[in-house]
């Protein structure tokens, strides 16, 4: 289902292959498919990918009652925080939600500048409360990793012990300096490319990713 790729920290990134995520992965580079298409790919490749994500969380037993008689289940152990990064991650939010619908939601704004290519923060609300025990970071595709790097410090700072990324395209270059800084990170990946062009957008690639969810992709210059 999933195998481990070279380069720091080789177990913690996976790189999950399926079927059904390459067939997505294809439609998703297509600069031919169209919006409402592309966001329900990201949906079905965040499904794929959380469920890879998820298989360590630990639970706990819980009785139920079913018609019929008592029987034990189980419940998950730990509280799960799902973090978008705005505004591309908001693609993948619905679908995780889906699958672990008592999950947290908190939202961090963080945009490349063009001409450094450095990540700006313009929006951060963490409680001030206990941080959750797991955080799922939800970003498409991990360019230079300044954003996800971004991410990381403020979920350790809250006291998250915990962090997995969930992408759908990375560069190598991404990964290599998210595990400079924080090598316990997990990544979750469907395709690592093998390059950033001078504009820092990962090639092949699918383009902007969050442009292409929002429809946005035909207003820039």
């Amino acid at each position: 289902m999933f195998s481990s790729s070279a380069g720091p920290a080789e177990t913690n990134v996976q790189e999950v292959h399926h079927p059904l995520i390459q067939h997505h992965l294809t439609r998703l580079r297509n600069q031919k498919t169209a919006p409402i298409e592309f966001r329900n790919l990201i949906r079905r490749v965040a499904v794929l990918l959380a469920y890879e994500a998820t298989k360590d969380l630990q639970t706990c037993p819980l009785e139920v009652e079913t018609p019929l008689v008592s029987t034990e289940g189980a419940a998950l152990k730990h509280s799960v925080g799902l973090v978008p990064i705005l505004r591309a991650g908001l693609g993948m939010v619905d679908a995780v939600l889906d699958l672990i619908p008592q999950a947290e939601v908190w939202h961090l704004g963080l945009y490349r500048d063009e001409k450094t290519a450095q990540p700006v923060e313009y929006y951060k609300k963490l409680p001030h409360s206990e941080p959750v025990d797991v955080a799922l970071v939800l970003d498409p595709m991990l360019a230079t990793g300044g954003s996800a790097t971004a991410a990381v410090s403020t979920l350790r700072e809250w006291g998250v012990p915990k962090i997995k990324l969930l992408t759908v395209i990375a560069s190598q270059e991404g990964i290599t300096e998210v595990h400079a800084h924080d090598s316990e990170v997990q990544i979750f990946v469907t395709a690592i490319d093998p390059e950033l062009n001078d504009d820092k957008f990962i090639v092949p690639g699918l383009g902007d990713a969050g442009d292409r969810i929002f429809n946005t992709f035909k207003q820039r210059d």
